[in-house]
Order: structure tokens, then sequence, then C-alpha cells
């Protein structure tokens, strides 16, 4: 080859322009084959935008498939994009953990692929326990923290001994201590079903939320997409309810009130920062007489700075009207008034001040946190408290709050009942495709007062009931009745890993996002990341919306299960329609692979 290449090399300088030529076009079209197979192609934000209903021949029929590094992307928590656009976010203020979502003509028009080996996850609840380690292949925290026993690699698993930076012998042991230390009846944490929501904040992989769930308590385990890689991700594969957040500067998506225990172990949040703000926002989350569990060297530790950190904290929660429920050897937990008596008995001038009653403490959606105490309503106060009934009464007795709606006993029973009749529908159309453990992760894309989810309580599944942005609060009145959830807007992406949830449940939303202006088509894509391979989707909306998502289904790889008054001629007497749909299992190569 050296020597046919000089031999060209000798020729005529004709011949060697025509050489130069013939390489840089043979490079070229290398790269671009190789940019092609990689995917580097899907990696370019695409402008196109599919369409939806109107002409058949606009329907695509495949869509591409994205980039292999793109495999946990989050669109609205991608670091890559923050820095190519060069926003301007305070890291001090932990801005770059919050939403930031790209605008529509910088969005990935793509099918997000799982990682190389990907395998059906462990079902419940195996899976509490173990996970496969090719579905989320990052043992970085199994060897940073392995004096804490968060995870152990295993052969193809990764396991969970239950462990916490806080609690090295297991999560269990914890908190029954703490059951203890509140002299909860028996050391059972759900104090007799009156301890049923818990927002746990700097949570790791959740253990201590999963090993609540045997005691009847749920928990949202939040932390952000930092260096403790993944953590959120292991959560929701191991089956545990968590949501990708941060204390930063926004409000969490969390109303008011909707807490009875909050949890803190070695979070290393600076809670007395910005003027207490963020043990403010764990305030307004709190229920009346709800608890706050400090686990953290401030607590017990004898240095100089911890001692500091300690009386400055201790004087602000007492400014704050918190009392100390029980201090024992590295933990300290703390407990919110009951009534405005103590609010209104401080001098004036008392620093945190009061919020102005013009503030509605339920308003979050990309609302500001705000240094300032949320005093209860006039019905907490005269109550003394939330006055819910305890768990599982909780599930099905009105909350006080249906008031603030307007909303009667009547109609939240009636609203019970629809959704047992429907959720009972859909499970005789599943019929044979759902088997024991096969779903376990739900999301309920539009929850209304929580009735769908609360119909599927003797089911072995947890629900995250989403409230949009744009509607009636409700979501309140799902943490009343003891359910979790959160407030989004379907127009962007959802703060989760991709393959995250079993079952999505679309009732109405296509037709909203129509309505709103927003992209259907977007959304199609949005619920192919979150959904897990061989995971379900219930689309519930009018028969033409129906219709048109029918036509996606080959390009999305998705597959129709079962339908209900989807033809013209239905002679139900409604224009509503149920379609059923199945997400193939599918691998990367050249070209989509579809396994059976």
């Amino acid at each position: 080859m050296t020597r046919m290449g000089r031999g060209k090399a000798d020729g005529k300088p004709r011949k060697r322009l025509f050489t130069t030529v013939l390489l840089l076009a043979i490079v070229g079209a290398l790269f671009f084959l190789y940019s092609r197979k990689s995917g580097s192609s899907s990696i370019e934000y695409g402008s196109k935008s599919l369409k939806f209903g109107g002409d058949d021949s606009a329907i695509p029929k495949t869509i591409p498939v994205c980039d292999d590094r793109l495999s946990e992307l989050i669109p609205c928590l991608d670091r890559n994009f923050i820095y190519q656009t060069r926003l301007k976010l305070d890291l001090t203020l932990m801005e770059h953990y919050e939403r930031h979502c790209p605008m529509p003509e910088r969005r990935y028009n793509c099918l997000i692929p799982p990682p190389p080996g990907y395998k059906i996850p462990i079902k419940w609840p195996k899976s509490i326990d173990q996970v496969w380690r090719a579905n989320i292949p990052h043992t970085h925290l199994a060897t940073e923290k392995s004096d804490q026993r968060w995870m152990v690699v295993k052969g193809e698993k990764i396991v969970f001994p239950g462990g916490g930076t806080h609690f090295h012998y297991g999560a269990d042991k914890y908190i029954a201590s703490i059951a203890n230390m509140l002299n909860f009846p028996n050391n059972v944490i759900n104090n007799e079903g009156r301890l049923r929501n818990v927002f746990d904040v700097g949570c790791g992989v959740a253990s201590f939320g999963g090993y609540l769930l045997s005691s009847d308590v749920i928990a949202m385990s939040l932390a952000p997409n930092d260096v403790h890689e993944n953590q959120i991700q292991f959560a929701l594969e191991r089956g545990i309810p968590a949501y990708l957040g941060v204390l930063g500067t926004l409000r969490l998506p969390y109303p008011s009130r909707s807490f009875e225990l909050a949890h803190c172990s070695r979070c290393r949040i600076d809670w007395l920062q910005r003027n207490g703000i963020l043990l403010l926002e764990l305030d307004r989350i709190l229920r009346p007489g709800g608890y706050f569990a400090y686990s953290s060297p401030e607590a017990y530790a004898q240095d100089e700075e911890d001692r500091r950190i300690w009386k400055e904290m201790s004087a602000l929660v007492g400014r704050m009207c918190w009392k100390i429920a029980s201090k024992r050897n590295q933990t300290v937990i703390w407990v919110k008034p009951l009534t405005n008596d103590c609010y209104l008995k401080r001098e004036p001038d008392t620093h945190p001040p009061l919020c102005s009653p013009s503030d509605d403490p339920d308003a979050v959606w990309g609302v500001k946190m705000k240094a300032c105490i949320t005093r209860y309503s006039d019905q907490m106060h005269r109550a003394k408290g939330a006055d819910l009934a305890p768990w599982p009464a909780r599930l099905t007795t009105p909350p006080p709050r249906l008031a603030d709606f307007n909303y009667s006993t009547e109609m939240f029973e009636k609203n019970m009942e629809y959704w047992q009749q429907e959720v009972a529908n859909y499970w005789k159309m599943l019929d044979n495709k759902i088997k024991p453990g096969t779903i376990r992760n739900v999301m309920d894309m539009k929850a209304n007062l929580g009735s769908f989810a609360a119909a599927l309580k003797d089911k072995d599944v947890w629900v995250m009931n989403v409230v949009p942005e744009n509607g009636p609060n409700t979501l309140k009145i799902i943490y009343d009745r003891g359910l979790l959830g959160t407030v989004h807007n379907w127009c962007e992406a959802f703060s989760t890993y991709p393959r995250t949830y079993d079952l999505l449940h679309a009732w109405t939303i296509f037709s909203d996002i129509i309505e709103k202006e927003c992209s259907p088509e977007d959304l199609l894509i949005e619920m192919d990341r979150i959904l897990r391979p061989k995971g379900f989707i219930i689309v519930y909306d009018k028969r033409s919306v129906v219709l048109s998502i029918k036509k996606f289904l080959p390009a999305l790889h998705w597959v129709a299960v079962a339908t209900s008054n989807l033809e013209q001629d239905s002679n139900q007497g409604k224009d509503d329609a149920v379609l059923i749909i199945q997400k193939k299992m599918w691998l990367t190569s050249e070209s989509i692979q579809v396994s059976e």
C-alpha cells in the first residue's frame, strides 16, 4: 500500500487533487454512516413536528431512535442542555438542579433506547431488595457508600441491604427508633393510622421510604439529579415512590399541609441559608402537629461549628413555634403547633414573619419559595389539626378541604363509585395480560380527586397522582386521602428517568393538550420515555382523539391490547372511548429489532 501511495503521489497534480477530493469524500461518507449507525443524527434537536389527526399520509411509519448516550435523558433536568444554552444559574442556590425545559424546537423527536443488556425489571416485592445491574449500569454508589450499606454489586444484580448514611444497620431499626422516640404504640411508625404521609428529603436510594411501606406509611422520596448518580432511578426501579427535585429556589410541587412527617438524614442541606427559607418550605408542607426528624452531626456533635449551627437552628425553629418533641443520640425531632395561637403571640417584627393573607400556600408550579410562615386556615385552627381520619379509613372519608372546591360529600362518593367501576372495567379488558407483580409503579396523569388510585387499593401498587398546573388544585385532596402526587404541565417533560412506570392512565389528557395548543405527538414520545418496556397505557378520551392515537402505534412500537366504545356505530350513547396499549420490548442496532 505504501508503494501504491507513492506511485500515485508522483503523478500529475490533477491526479493528486482528484485523490485528495476522493479521500475527503470517503471520509465524509464514513462519518455520515457512523453517525447514522450510532444515532448521532437523532442527537440533533428536531424541529419537525409529527402530525396528529387529519391526513393518514402524515402519520410517520417510524420514529427515529435517539443515540445510546441519551438512554437516561430527562429533558427538563438535562445538564448538557444547561451547558449548551449557557443559562445563568446560581449554583449555590441549586438552580442547576431545578427544571429547565428546552423550547419545542430544541426537543428530541426520537425514542429513548434502553441501555445494552436491558432486562424486564424484577417483579415486586423482590425488587425492593434487588435490581438488574444492566438496567441501571451505575455502581459508583456501591463503592462510595460501601461502609454505609446503601447497595452492593452481586454478579448481574445490585442488591440493597437497607442501609443509609445514618442507619448503617438497617432502615427498619432506625424507623422503629423514631417511633419509640415519639412514644407511638408498639414502636410502630404509623401511630395507629394517624401518621400516613412522609416527605424524605435527600433520600439516597430511598431505603427509608421502602421500609416504611410495611407499616402502611407512604413516603415521597426526593433527591436531585446530582453527583450521587441515579439514586432516584434506583428507587423507582425498586418500586419505591420517588421524585426528582431539590430544595432550591422554587416551592416544592406539593400543596400545603400534605405530610405528617418530614425526614432528613444527613441530607447535607444548609437549613440556615436565606433566613431559613428551606425550613420554612418544610413548614409549609407539614400538617398541624407535624414532625421534622433530623439526623445530622449538628444535633449531637461538640465541635465549635456544629454547636454554632445547632444554636442558630434552635433559635430559628423556636421563632417558627416548633418545639423539640424528642432528642436522643444523633437525632432530634421537632413538632409543629396545632393552631395559630403561638404565631399570633409572637413579638411584632419577629422573623421570619407570617406570610401575607393574600399568599396562596397551595400555588406551587413555578412559584418562588417565600421566607415566611404560612398560618393555618380557620378550619384547621378551630379543629386543632388537619382533622383527618386515620388510615385506611382516610382513603374513603371526605376530607374537610373538599369545602375549598365547594364539593359535597355526595359528589365525593359518586366520584369514588365511578372510578371503582372504571378500574374494574380496565382490569377486565386487560384480562390475562396482568400477572402478580407485573404492575408496581403507576401514574395517573390527570388525577382529579385521586379516586382512580383509591380504586387500586387492593392491588400491590403505588400511584403518582398528577394534577395539571392549570386546573383546580385538587392535589391537597389527594394528600388528605393518604395518597401521593405532584403538580405538572404536560406540555413539558416529567421529572423522572426513562423506563420508570409500569402503567400510565391518560384520562382526557390529550384533549387538554390539544386545547392548550401543545403537541400531542410530543406527549406520546414523552409517555414512551417514561414507560417501561412491556408496560401499559390506558387512554380514556374522545373517540376522535383515541382513533388518532391508534394510528401512531406502529411508529411507536406499541400494540393495542383492548378497546372499548371505539367503533363509530357504538350504541353506548357517549363520545368517549378507551384504548389500552402495551409497549413492546425492543433493542437498538442499525434498526429497531422488536423482541416479542
